[in-house]
């Protein structure tokens, strides 16, 4: 039998409180996944949050564990992110009410994202705030948006425009639930892993370039000293920008020309990791174009990106349409997008001090 991986020690540190994340295998398939986040529930009341997709794989065998102990309903939602909206977050509410759960409750979201998401803004805003656990079963949520409180959802006009910095008591992040996330699903998260090694650290880049093939093939042990590294970097930024007013922006490296292809082409067209990899592509055109990138370090961003059957293109987006949807986003401060751009591979930079004549080029390079 392959020695489990399991690493503990790595603690996200907030000015509310600090919580471990814990990376493991074959918590769900030996049941220890509710003896993992038992000691972290608060009361006697558990509300698991999961969806249609997920709830089949391991909801069962973890909801019947916890019921032994404690008061467990579930919540199912639909899976995708065209359903992270406020109708979910009214059906994750009327669960709550219906089982008359107050603020001894604890909110599990078991699932990716979107799951992680909602529940946490969810756990933030009912009774104005209650104790809530991360269970992420995607590559992306497990490196990225599980970790450091950004909760909320979308709206119409822009992504992920309302919601909450809200903290878990934990974090559960099983390697052993990848194996069943799909091909497109494990690419869209390894956009968020090449992501961290451009914006912070060269030499991680060097480490995918070797890697990625046997991330790809689903090599748990390689997958889950990538997903380390990466909680590590963002426990890092996190302990010292909790609410984004300073160098945390920099983790949104891609996401503003992302967010334009995600609410453009309709919420769950793209995938998350499809948009931030097309969307890095842009703001390393534009690095170049600043005089910061060479032609060969753009072109190794796209080759890393390809290792991963990531797209490198974005879809044909009219430059005005492109313009005002970068007018929502969260960066935009005193009428002025600002930008996550690259001084250096492994060294990113927010700024809106470049030539907005730079930016209407790489719109429009893209635009038909």
């Amino acid at each position: 039998m392959a020695t489990p991986l399991f690493f503990e020690g790595l603690t996200v540190q907030t000015q509310s409180h600090d919580y471990p994340i814990i990376i493991t295998e074959d918590a769900a398939k030996n049941g220890s996944m509710a003896q993992q986040v038992a000691p972290y529930i608060t009361g006697r009341q558990v509300l698991i949050v999961t969806n249609e997709t997920v709830a089949p794989l391991y909801l069962s065998a973890f909801e019947q564990a916890l019921a032994a102990h404690f008061t467990v309903r579930v919540c199912v939602l639909p899976d995708g992110e065209q359903y992270k909206n406020q109708d979910s977050i009214n059906q994750i509410y009327d669960a709550l009410m219906d089982a008359h759960f107050n603020r001894d409750v604890t909110l599990i979201a078991l699932g990716g994202g979107v799951i992680g998401d909602m529940t946490g803004f969810a756990a933030a805003s009912f009774m104005r705030g209650v104790n809530f656990i991360q269970i992420p079963t995607t590559l992306l949520s497990q490196v990225d948006s599980s970790v450091g409180g950004k909760t909320g959802i979308n709206h119409a006009q822009g992504k992920n425009m309302i919601g909450a910095f809200w903290q878990p008591q934990m974090v559960l992040a099983d390697m052993s639930t990848l194996k069943t996330l799909p091909a497109r699903e494990l690419s869209a998260g390894l956009a968020e892993v090449i992501k961290y090694a451009l914006i912070m650290d060269v030499s991680f880049l060097q480490w995918l370039e070797s890697n990625l093939p046997a991330m790809m093939a689903l090599d748990l042990a390689v997958l889950g000293e990538a997903v380390k590294r990466c909680c590590q970097y963002k426990a890092d930024i996190v302990a010292q920008d909790e609410r984004e007013s300073g160098v945390r922006a920099l983790l949104n490296f891609g996401h503003t020309f992302g967010h334009v292809i995600e609410t453009h082409q309709g919420y769950g067209n793209w995938l998350h990791g499809e948009a931030v990899a097309a969307g890095m592509v842009q703001a390393a055109e534009l690095s170049q174009k600043m005089g910061w990138l060479s032609n060969e370090e753009v072109a190794r961003v796209k080759h890393v990106l390809t290792l991963a059957n990531l797209p490198i293109h974005p879809p044909a987006i009219a430059v005005d349409t492109a313009l005002d949807l970068m007018g929502h986003d969260k960066k935009v401060k005193h009428g002025q997008i600002r930008l996550i751009l690259l001084k250096s591979l492994g060294e990113a930079i927010l700024t809106n001090d470049f030539d907005a004549t730079l930016l209407t080029d790489v719109l429009a390079a893209h635009s038909t």
